[in-house]
């Protein structure tokens, strides 16, 4: 991506030097959406029930039970800090595009596009969604309109998922920023009052499928815009996008954990349904074209 012209967000909270350690408060839904599978067999005897309490008594000390399986960031990586912070300046440049775009977009679709701010963090912080840590990967709080980003996720998308590229970085950022897009419009209120009292249905699911494909398609109309704007691809970039959303299909996540592919399970889409939504919105640069709900 050609970013080296474009201003910085200064929408920006920068924890990175003061996120990660001491005590803890409650684990959001996510944290324990995600180590729901390693508690349900410790249920069973009185044994599980006291590694469970000495976990839970470890991890508001402040250590995350889950490094030990190799989940989670029990001591932190050792970072490098001038890449860390040519990191940081390109993802404020890139929020500073989204901001570029959708100001001058939205009041399009008689919308007002207010800024929220990107919160960079290393290992875990506090969000008004909860707790959030790096095995979380990058999301969107409603509750106090800021998109959370630890940085280390992107060592983790090109390592683990093959999802190398600063184009990559840049879409993932997008699609939560996407998210902001459908705050803004009143979608996440409308789907989060119809999703009460489902539970963790596959009604639910499927209905979180359509927001999250559509936060892939304001991600391509982004792109769309800020390359007809400020000309930022280069070859290959495109390809780095596309890959990125395959790699972090719902399908190829449960393929790569060992699982059945369950389509039921799915709450982000397949790797083709973000392809195709992402192309969507990157051919065709129109919010209209986005409505994954009809």
């Amino acid at each position: 991506m050609k970013m080296d012209n474009e201003r910085e967000s200064r929408n920006v909270e920068d924890r990175r030097s003061s996120s990660g350690g001491g005590r803890r408060g409650l684990p959001s839904m996510g944290m324990m959406m995600m180590i729901w599978p390693f508690i349900k067999p410790l249920l069973r005897t009185k044994i599980g029930w006291a590694v469970i309490g000495l976990g839970a008594a470890a991890y508001f000390s402040g250590f995350n039970p889950l490094s030990l399986v190799g989940l989670g960031g029990g001591a932190s990586s050792p970072v490098n800090k001038a890449q860390d912070e040519k990191q940081a300046v390109f993802m404020k440049k890139v929020l500073g595009s989204t901001e570029e775009i959708w100001n001058s977009l939205l009041p399009q679709y008689g919308l007002r596009y207010t800024e929220p701010t990107m919160v960079l963090y290393r290992g875990s912080t506090r969000s008004g969604c909860g707790y959030a840590s790096a095995q979380m990967g990058p999301f969107y709080c409603p509750a106090d309109k800021k998109v959370y980003l630890d940085l280390g996720f992107f060592d983790e998308l090109a390592r683990r998922h093959n999802a190398p590229g600063d184009f990559a970085q840049a879409y993932v950022l997008a699609h939560e920023i996407g998210h902001h897009v459908q705050d803004l419009q009143g979608t996440l209120d409308k789907v989060q009052n119809a999703k009460q009292g489902w539970g963790n249905s596959k009604k639910a699911n499927a209905l979180q499928v359509r927001v999250e494909l559509q936060a892939d398609c304001y991600a391509g109309v982004w792109a769309h815009h800020a390359q007809k704007k400020f000309n930022i691809l280069e070859e290959g970039d495109i390809a780095e996008a596309l890959n990125a959303a395959t790699s972090i299909g719902d399908d190829r996540l449960q393929a790569e954990a060992g699982q059945r592919v369950r389509p039921d399970a799915f709450t982000h889409g397949s790797s083709a349904q973000r392809m195709e939504w992402f192309k969507r919105g990157l051919v065709s640069g129109d919010m209209r074209q986005c409505n994954t709900f009809q």
